[in-house]
């Protein structure tokens, strides 16, 4: 009898959520999110949250939008409750004090997050939410600033300890290798022979980053290749038919491509763990390799150029480019005192150093257009990259070696003399319309 009236009473709960359900979907979404935010019982905040992340996902973009604003407005912090939670502390600071304004500064979206989070598989769909975010929600501070709190909570569930690194082999799932091959974001992958070619051949490597919620999606991968001496083109890398090195003949590994995968994930950091955890387990595996460098694009490249008043098309230009790429890489700045290169700011940032420049290193259409075919290595020194991260971090101090310090050092003089030759040209120009 036992047996029978708990099979009845699962029953009769299965129908009578079935119900609230269907009730709910009904309902509009800002309901849902209020009521979850108020929900006491486990079962009735999972079929809440069922239901808001169903919903959400079906939305177009106008809704969406007004999904956030609804989060943005309603569900943001109260400046009146938090100014007299914080007087409270002040007078009198205690642990229930201090508790009230905890949860006074605490916007309420943050734990709609967290209950959403409760769901199977939703943090993925949380991930998919923030992207839309961020594409929805550029240059509207309301939606940015509710951005901080998808972006305070994520940084604690994608900390490096969660983060899970596997190798990227030819036996790999083949729903994972697809999204390899759609996430590459520096040197497309054209075929499942290319791609064979990248992680199948015993000097080359592939590793990612994955989290236990999302097992099936990698964060960010990069792709290795073991080789004798340093690179300097990224075309005989990737050729088809070339011959395989023995990976106990390498002495350097390159790492010549990584690509975040998950754009709902912009701005966490993953990247400075993945080189350093790969190079820690190369190093342990092959010991012959000494040296890990990037073979990297210089994607700003030809954009400052033009902003300069270079012309792309002159003649003089390829001979120029070397220089003018190190004084760009040393010298050209976005916010404060970061590199304008994207690039450059993640391998600075990361502790690497500025190592050699090559000519005609990438021939696609791509690396034409964005880097004139020029591409840079970064060396990671791991003795060395602790001490230059926290350089680079204090002052935006660039480490270089003395061949790229002399690169730039031309690339200056390049710049002032075809300023010197506008201005002269200007001056001309006004003195002819004078007469």
């Amino acid at each position: 009898m036992t047996v029978l009236s708990d099979l009845l009473a699962s029953v009769f709960e299965r129908g009578a959520n079935a119900a609230k359900r269907g009730d709910w979907s009904r309902r509009p979404v800002k309901e849902l999110v209020d009521a979850l935010v108020s929900a006491q019982g486990e079962i009735s905040g999972s079929l809440l949250a069922e239901q808001i992340l169903a919903r959400y996902r079906a939305e177009d973009d106008p809704a969406k939008l007004e999904f956030f604003h609804h989060l943005a407005g309603a569900m943001n912090v109260d400046p009146a409750a938090a100014r007299s939670a914080l007087d409270a502390y002040e007078s009198e600071p205690s642990r229930a004090s201090y508790r009230a304004f905890l949860t006074a500064t605490e916007p309420p979206r943050q734990e709609l997050i967290r209950r959403l989070n409760r769901m199977p598989g939703a943090t993925g769909a949380l991930v998919e939410m923030r992207a839309d975010l961020l594409r929805l929600g550029r240059g509207v501070p309301e939606l940015e600033a509710l951005d901080l709190d998808f972006r305070h909570l994520f940084t604690s569930w994608f900390n490096r300890g969660f983060l899970v690194l596997r190798r990227i082999t030819w036996d790999t799932p083949a729903n994972v290798l697809e999204k390899i091959i759609a996430y590459e974001a520096v040197h497309a992958i054209d075929s499942w022979d290319d791609l064979r070619r990248r992680v199948q051949p015993e000097d080359r490597r592939c590793f990612a980053f994955f989290h236990p919620a999302m097992p099936d999606e990698p964060l960010i991968f990069v792709e290795v290749a073991l080789t004798r001496g340093i690179p300097g083109a990224v075309q005989p890398l990737l050729a088809e038919g070339r011959e395989a090195l023995g990976a106990s003949a390498a002495d350097t590994a390159v790492f010549y491509s990584i690509s975040n995968c998950q754009s709902g994930l912009a701005g966490m950091s993953f990247g400075n763990s993945l080189i350093k955890q790969v190079a820690g387990d190369l190093s342990g595996e092959l010991p012959n390799i000494t040296r890990f460098v990037t073979l990297s694009p210089i994607p700003g490249l030809m954009s400052w150029i033009d902003a300069e008043g270079i012309n792309a098309q002159d003649a003089d230009l390829p001979g120029l480019l070397p220089g003018l790429a190190a004084y760009y890489l040393l010298n050209a700045k976005g916010r404060g005192t970061a590199p304008l290169d994207p690039v450059a700011r993640f391998h600075l940032g990361n502790g690497a150093i500025i190592h050699a420049l090559h000519s005609d290193a990438d021939l696609s259409e791509k690396g034409g257009a964005q880097s004139g075919g020029m591409m840079v290595n970064y060396l990671y020194d791991l003795r060395r990259t602790a001490e230059r991260h926290e350089a680079f971090a204090a002052s935006g101090a660039i480490a270089a070696t003395s061949g790229v310090k002399s690169l730039a050092a031309s690339g200056q003089k390049t710049l002032a003399a075809r300023k010197e030759k506008t201005a002269e040209k200007n001056t001309a120009s006004k003195s002819a319309k004078g007469t």
